[in-house]
């Protein structure tokens, strides 16, 4: 049975260095405590950085040996690697590029080179303790090059990667120099989850934009497999959070901690006294200095609620020696002495601040004392602690304001949402907040509540594994067609056997790649001389059937001994003779259709239109992705109303609209081929839909072989152009 084995940067516990030894301590972190229950929960390994730098053999094995007990393994950082990888391309490139803050993104070529160090010590480590067939689950953006890595060197893992952080739009992933090698360091995923399909939506887009891939719907069609994307929201551990907040709602109060007899005294010190709870890291994305303004602006318009309602603001010390972040503290500070020196009186401060991490126990007495949580970042992957303060409040009497840039408020809308950058919209929030009727406040919050109860963190890590687990089985699914080696020898056999053979091959995707400008897509001298060495088989018969026009076909393979058919069928040139008309026809029909392709040229900059003899092409390979798409659905729509019972069809191929003359196609040529020359031995290969028409015309007994993964009529099928080059190799060499 497979084990899951789990990547991240950090472990779910951190392991420091005292003067008695080495000793273990949770993390800190939404993905380290979120996932540790699940982790504990099942049968996985945790691989990652345990927070320290052994000195020697002796304390790396003692560490390793510590962490051991809580079924996790160490990658072992120095500290070079860690200034580059994780201070420098971690969070001074890829943090503040996905959160949309560009101008903080530092590009670095000696951070870079560190983040490719790191993923490939990650690899190995995974390498080293993975058996054959395990499950491997990468998380988040210190890791993106790692799914691909593995995939490269240990194909038989099944990979799973979940994003903890927005994924940015194509615009701003664009800014990336290395932004090909990160989005393919993710296509190496079998499954790729992110929290919301927003999220989803930006890496698709990038997927098609930057590396031209097919995607069919949430399905990326690579050379040989397909890579599935999906949206689950992350949970937390919601029956912990309830747990403890029922335990300390029904302490007696002369049990309760010093700071929840605190909290009890400042609440009963004033009728209608309430709290206003702001818990963040401190970092530029949670837009504390908007929210300290906002609650200024609040204390202006309604001066009724000055020392009624203080808002506790809790911020976690983070990277306190980046620049950006000191002078975000030092902004902080100053917006927190400004609004308790303009509003606060001898008993009463607005801002009660607090610049520090607080144990588990007094964060539930928080979350359980707060009447409103102001959680306004600017941008937020989730914002788990949504969540923790929901499921803390057992009485059901709390608010939440929610930014509306934070992943979270996509599965919580019956919180109050705000844009944090509109001051007043948000302080106005803050006062609907406190006056909302009990009757709307309970309804809202058990809403919320009852929806992250059912989808707390062990359902949503269960069904991020069912669907990678669904994901592998719809891969195999066409693996039953797959050419495999005993397959492949048949074939060999029967065409070395067989007196007269005849192959029909198509060019473009099956012989050669894809390229962006379709006059670049010539043969290359590996191509003509394994094409040269099939016509010189005994009694064999090379067929080249294909889409292009008759003068390109002939500029390539006019002096060669091969037969061609091109523009679908309508012209045939065996080997020595001239080119025939197969079914000669009138061609009025174009003086119509060229100025509606002319007018989608002129919109759509980089499509161009082909001219064949019986067929017009419109190409927008080179065109802009999503643009070309969208326009492709118009013509395809503009020139059916315009060949209503006319002997035209329209053929949609890869970035490719032909309309041509009905009757005409790679199927029907072949056929009338084979009657005029039968063969004992019959091979078919196409990559394109147009060739299904050759697969379908073409004996029962006839080899047929679709190059891609698609759903097609073909016996079988062979991932790309690579290997129908080694397998037409293999063919000769019998």
């Amino acid at each position: 049975m497979s084990r899951l084995i789990i990547a991240s940067n950090r472990l779910p516990v951190m392991i420091d260095r005292s003067e008695e030894g080495m000793t273990i301590t949770p993390s800190a972190g939404g993905l380290a405590t979120g996932l540790k229950s699940y982790h504990k929960g099942s049968d996985s390994v945790w691989i990652g950085w345990p927070g320290v730098m052994p000195k020697n053999k002796k304390e790396a094995d003692e560490v390793s040996n510590l962490l051991k007990t809580e079924q996790c393994l160490p990658v072992f950082l120095n500290e070079d690697l860690i200034t580059n990888y994780y201070d420098g391309f971690s969070n001074a490139t890829l943090w503040p590029l996905f959160h949309y803050f560009t101008e903080f993104a530092e590009f670095n070529e000696t951070f870079w080179e560190a983040y490719c160090k790191v993923n490939e010590l990650f690899a190995e480590a995974i390498i080293a303790n993975a058996e054959e067939n395990d499950v491997v689950w990468v998380h988040d953006y210190q890791l993106l090059l790692l799914p691909n890595i593995l995939r490269e060197k240990r194909p038989d893992l099944t990979i799973g990667f979940f994003l903890h952080i927005p994924f940015p739009s194509y615009e701003l992933i664009r800014i990336l120099p290395w932004r090909e090698e990160i989005v393919n360091g993710l296509l190496g995923a079998d499954l790729i989850g992110f929290h919301t399909y927003d999220y989803a939506r930006h890496f698709i887009s990038s997927v098609k934009r930057l590396l031209g891939y097919d995607v069919d719907f949430n399905q990326i069609k690579l050379d040989g497999r397909q890579v599935f994307i999906d949206v689950f929201p992350m949970g937390i551990d919601y029956k912990k959070f309830e747990t403890h907040a029922l335990e300390i709602q029904t302490k007696p109060v002369q049990e309760r901690s010093k700071e929840h007899q605190d909290i009890d005294r400042f609440l009963l010190s004033m009728p209608d006294r309430k709290l206003i709870l702001s818990i963040d890291r401190l970092d530029y994305t949670k837009g504390i200095p908007q929210r300290l303004n906002a609650f200024r602006y609040f204390l202006e318009k309604h001066p009724e609620y000055r020392e009624k309602v203080s808002l506790i603001m809790l911020t976690v010390p983070s990277r306190t020696d980046v620049e950006q972040y000191q002078n975000l503290k030092n902004e902080v500070d100053v917006l927190v002495g400004n609004i308790n020196g303009e509003f606060g009186t001898l008993n009463w401060n607005p801002v009660i601040y607090f610049y520090r991490s607080v144990p588990f126990e007094n964060l539930i007495e928080l979350y359980s004392s707060a009447d409103v949580a102001l959680l306004t970042p600017l941008r937020d992957g989730m914002n788990l602690v949504a969540k923790e303060y929901l499921a803390s409040k057992v009485n059901h009497k709390g608010v939440l304001i929610l930014s509306e840039m934070a992943g979270a408020s996509k599965e919580l809308g019956e919180a109050i949402a705000v844009n944090p950058n509109n001051i007043h919209d948000t302080g106005d929030a803050i006062y609907k907040a406190l006056t909302i009727s009990e009757t709307e406040r309970e309804k809202a919050i058990t809403t919320m509540q009852k929806r992250i109860k059912r989808y707390d963190i062990h359902k949503w890590a269960s069904e991020f594994m069912t669907a990678l687990h669904n994901t592998i089985e719809k891969q195999s699914e066409h693996h039953a067609r797959k050419i495999t080696t005993s397959i492949k020898s048949k074939i060999v056999n029967e065409f070395a056997k067989a007196e007269s053979k005849v192959l029909f091959l198509d060019y473009d995707g099956t012989l050669q790649r894809f390229f962006a400008n379709p006059q670049s897509a010539g043969p290359d001298e590996e191509l003509y001389q394994l094409l040269d060495e099939v016509a010189d088989q005994k009694n064999t018969t090379l067929v080249l059937v294909s889409g292009r026009d008759r003068e390109t076909f002939n500029r390539w393979f006019g002096n060669r001994k091969y037969t061609l058919i091109a523009e679908h069928g309508a012209w045939l040139r065996e080997v020595g003779k001239g080119w025939m008309e197969r079914k000669p026809v009138h061609n009025e029909w174009k003086d119509n259709i060229m100025p509606v392709l002319e007018s989608y040229v002129d919109r759509t900059p980089g499509s161009l239109i082909e001219e064949k003899t019986y067929s017009l092409v419109w190409h927008y390979r080179k065109a802009d992705i999503e643009l070309g798409v969208l326009r492709a659905l118009d013509l395809v729509h503009d020139i059916s109303n315009l060949i209503i019972n006319q002997d035209l069809e329209i053929l949609e191929g890869k970035k490719v609209i032909e309309i041509k003359v009905s009757g005409i196609n790679k199927g029907m040529a072949a056929s009338d081929f084979i009657h005029e020359k039968p063969a004992q031995f019959i091979l078919a290969m196409g990559d394109d839909w147009t060739d299904e028409f050759l697969f379908k015309e073409l004996p029962e007994n006839a080899h047929t072989v679709k190059v891609g993964t698609e759903n097609s009529a073909a016996k079988y099928y062979l991932n790309n152009y690579k290997e129908v080059r080694a397998f037409l190799s293999e063919l000769v060499k019998s």
